[in-house]
């Protein structure tokens, strides 16, 4: 498969790049990529929520009223969770949500979710980014040539500041490493710009 490389402006150099049918072109797995993104978004889960239970409110430990001959329910605590103010009945407690994927799954999700941006013409192979200083101004001009509105994902094959700095501004602009790149992110996004040289770094780890 070979797709159109394209400079900063949007305009097309007249060259190809060749992208790995086995990478940007399978037959996508919908249940790997939905375990992928399940772990993802497990594992930003912070797990720190908490309840107060009946044994932590603070509140008197006197009986409310004696036990038989008022006609009403039986009360033995103004902390229960049935009285206002009271204790929540099995409340949540700080857990931790992340749970392991097999590097294959995560590989085959990352490669199906390539291959559906792909079909979709979502996928633009940039010449190079050169931003010679950090401004977000050059940064949105880039996006906007593409046509892609701030949700959009840049992928570079080494770190770049200038770059980093330039999309810090833009709300849903994302700028990741070719070895950060992961389901959750292609699939957020509408569109996706790669650097040629991010290629064979992205090939090199899914292609094994």
């Amino acid at each position: 498969m070979e797709l159109d490389i394209h400079s900063a402006d949007g305009k097309s150099t007249g060259k190809k790049a060749k992208l790995n049918d086995a990478v940007f072109a399978i037959e996508p797995n919908d249940h790997a990529i939905y375990l992928d993104v399940k772990q993802h978004l497990a594992n930003k889960r912070q797990g720190t929520h908490k309840a107060l239970e009946k044994s932590e409110v603070s509140g008197s430990t006197k009986k409310l009223h004696r036990q038989k001959g008022t006609g009403g329910s039986r009360k033995g605590s103004i902390k229960s969770p049935t009285f206002k103010g009271g204790a929540r009945a099995f409340g949540p407690r700080p857990r931790d949500y992340h749970f392991k994927l097999n590097k294959q799954v995560k590989d085959l999700a990352r490669r199906s979710a390539l291959s559906y941006k792909v079909k979709d013409g979502q996928v633009k192979v940039l010449d190079s980014v050169a931003l010679t200083a950090p401004k977000t101004k050059d940064f949105a001009k880039m996006l906007l040539a593409f046509g892609l509105d701030r949700k959009s994902l840049l992928v570079l094959p080494s770190r770049d500041e200038n770059v980093l700095l330039s999309s810090r501004n833009i709300q849903g602009a994302r700028v990741v490493l070719a070895s950060e790149l992961n389901t959750y992110d292609i699939l957020n996004a509408n569109g996706l710009l790669i650097v040629k040289d991010a290629i064979a770094p992205i090939e090199a780890t899914l292609s094994k």
